[in-house]
């Protein structure tokens, strides 16, 4: 990936695409009704959350950022894998979100992803936490849908729409992913990077990176354009900025704030050592990377 285009601000040049809602575009995800998942309905504040990735003290500082600030909450997948956490997290994620689709962590960490094509870091964590989940969760785990899921005002997915796995990390990507989408806005995750992009109805523009001291970022949806938001990493984030990543929706004020709060990487890097997982999984908290 080019660093400058995960940044490239607003206005930036970029690739045309067709609009989300094109007659065009094939259909990838399932729709759902707003009513079919506890917690949805039209005119609500969200919490999204995406590759906690079993790191419990990332998620302990984001709910306490958010706290006051969500109704609901919903998570791009990739609970598990590299952490020392993955009960808890789960345990978390199974009682207080009302809709998640599965990552491919989730799917490694359960037996059912080939891990081949996973370099030796994470296919020794993912076998550990296979090995570590109780037995319900990982039933649970392994038995999330796959993405995307579309509701009434938006979708979620982990990678594209078009693929689960894929990285939307550049102009080109997203532009594929916008004709896919059945919504205005969707909420992705898998790159650990905060953003997204902006279909603007004659081009695709990414979405500017928050400053490094800031805490928070507001964006207005424009129901002209398409939007692809991802909220950034809880457990692992890779921009250079080791703050939990999130992002909080609100239906009703048609806005989504992106946020970055501190929380406590030695706890969890403590946790990483102690477990036994590779000590590349600790050390690359400290950095963001």
């Amino acid at each position: 990936m080019d660093p400058s285009e995960a940044g490239r601000p607003h206005g930036a040049s970029a690739t045309r695409a067709r609009p989300g809602r094109s007659s065009g575009a094939r259909r990838a995800g399932r729709n759902l009704p707003a009513s079919s998942e506890k917690g949805i309905s039209p005119q609500v504040r969200y919490l999204i959350l995406s590759d906690i990735h079993a790191n419990q003290e990332a998620l302990d500082a984001v709910v306490r950022e958010a706290q006051g600030r969500w109704d609901t909450a919903i998570c791009c997948g990739d609970l598990v894998g590299y952490g020392a956490d993955p009960n808890s997290v789960v345990d978390w994620v199974r009682a207080n979100c009302a809709l998640v689709v599965r990552g491919n962590h989730d799917r490694a960490c359960t037996g059912i992803e080939d891990l081949e094509w996973f370099n030796p870091v994470a296919k020794s964590a993912a076998l550990w936490t296979e090995q570590t989940l109780t037995p319900p969760n990982l039933v649970w785990v392994r038995d999330l849908p796959k993405g995307p899921l579309v509701l009434e005002q938006f979708e979620v997915a982990h990678g594209s729409p078009y693929d689960e796995d894929e990285y939307v990390m550049a102009g080109v990507e997203a532009t594929g992913a916008f004709a896919y989408l059945q919504r205005r806005l969707a909420f992705f995750g898998h790159t650990h990077l905060q953003g997204g992009y902006i279909w603007n109805q004659a081009r695709v523009e990414a979405i500017s990176r928050m400053p490094a001291r800031a805490r928070s970022r507001t964006m207005e949806i424009d129901s002209g354009c398409a939007y692809l938001v991802n909220p950034g990493s809880a457990g692992q984030p890779r921009d250079g900025d080791p703050r939990a990543a999130f992002a909080l929706y609100d239906s009703s004020a048609n806005t989504v704030t992106y946020r970055r709060t501190p929380y406590d990487v030695a706890a969890a890097q403590r946790k990483i050592r102690e477990a036994g997982l590779p000590p590349a999984l600790a050390d690359r908290l400290a950095v963001g990377r």
